[in-house]
């Protein structure tokens, strides 16, 4: 009998041993009661993002919550407007791996060549002359031209609807009509928009030329100053508008090098003048500038519809992108004139003087 009045004693002390290790095992697993299991605040660059600084009421990162775990895929990008810029090709912008003809060529000995059928299209061909262009609708692409003549590809008064694409453009230096000058690798000298894109042009002075138009995804690189019959330097613009449009000029996601000395007629790489009237609705955007006096020309007084966003001023050429700076002869207070998200290619922002 006393064997059996002692068992409930042992049981009930055996429990109370087991209930012991139970809460000291589940203590173990969740941290309760153990200071180094705290979760510590996420570091700053980690892939969570940096931590949030300490305000009013905020519990400091020792003991704060930890924030939620990151969600699947890398961190979003640096903002445009702090990331610099190596080179044109590494940050996205045209260069000779993404212009240019994209098929195999047939040599054409045009010699300067004029071209008056509507609808003419020209693919292919690998061009030793120019193309003086007297009808609508005419494109060329996928091809080549190597000019002697002032111009590469000259639409004239009168006509309409000229594409030019996948192609490039270029000249033999010295040998052009006016002392050996090539000027102008396209000139739309027609009443409304011409569009060119994805082209590669090299050597002319004046490299796109015109009021109106669409210029976008070209690389214009290795201008080649002149001087004229009475010997003194021209001007070398890779876009050059004179004013006086009546349609819009787009310039948008170009690669437009101007590294010509100053000494020898550098202008700009995007030059707005109001040689023939007032320079209006102009949209430059996305584009890689360097080089010239100024990298960009703006309009200068009575310029109006002019918006310059999102380009990079590149300081391949010079510490300011132009030899004097990036930009010069911006009217602020134009009607509809935009200056927005434009900076140098070591991230630092652009602003135009006052």
């Amino acid at each position: 009998m006393t064997r059996n009045r002692r068992r409930p004693g042992a049981w009930l002390l055996a429990g109370v041993v087991l209930a012991v290790v139970l809460t000291l095992y589940g203590a173990d697993r969740t941290g309760v009661g153990d200071p180094e299991a705290v979760p510590s605040a996420i570091p700053t660059g980690s892939a969570a993002g940096p931590a949030a600084p300490p305000t009013g009421g905020t519990p400091s990162p020792s003991t704060a919550s930890p924030p939620p775990p990151p969600e699947a895929g890398p961190p979003p990008p640096a903002p445009a407007t702090t990331t610099a810029c190596t080179s044109p090709g590494s940050c996205g912008f045209p260069d000779e791996h993404s212009t240019g003809p994209r098929i195999a060529l047939e040599r054409h000995d045009t010699g300067n060549m004029t071209i008056r059928k509507d609808g003419t299209v020209i693919r292919g061909w690998d061009i030793r002359g120019s193309l003086d262009i007297y009808a609508d609708d005419v494109t060329v692409i996928d091809s080549r031209i190597t000019s002697t003549n002032w111009w590469g590809i000259n639409l004239r008064p009168g006509f309409s609807g000229l594409k030019v694409l996948h192609t490039a453009i270029t000249a033999v230096p010295g040998k052009g009509p006016d002392n050996g000058g090539v000027n102008y690798a396209v000139s739309n000298m027609g009443g409304s928009s011409i569009e060119v894109g994805w082209c590669d042009i090299s050597v002319f002075g004046n490299a796109l030329s015109m009021g109106q138009g669409d210029l976008h995804d070209n690389y214009v690189h290795d201008l080649v100053a002149f001087r004229n019959q009475g010997g003194e330097w021209q001007h070398t613009d890779a876009v050059i508008s004179g004013g006086g449009n009546t349609g819009r000029l787009t310039v948008r996601h170009n690669t437009l090098l101007n590294a010509t000395p100053v000494a020898q007629g550098a202008t700009a790489a995007v030059g707005l003048f109001a040689d023939t009237g007032f320079v209006s609705s102009v949209v430059v955007e996305d584009n890689w500038l360097a080089g010239g006096a100024y990298a960009l020309y703006g309009g200068g007084p009575g310029a109006t519809g002019i918006k310059v966003t999102g380009n990079v001023f590149s300081t391949q050429y010079h510490p300011a992108s132009g030899a004097y700076g990036p930009v010069t002869a911006w009217n602020a207070g134009g009607a509809g004139n935009v200056w927005e998200d434009n900076r140098m290619s070591d991230g630092r922002p652009v602003q135009p003087a006052p």
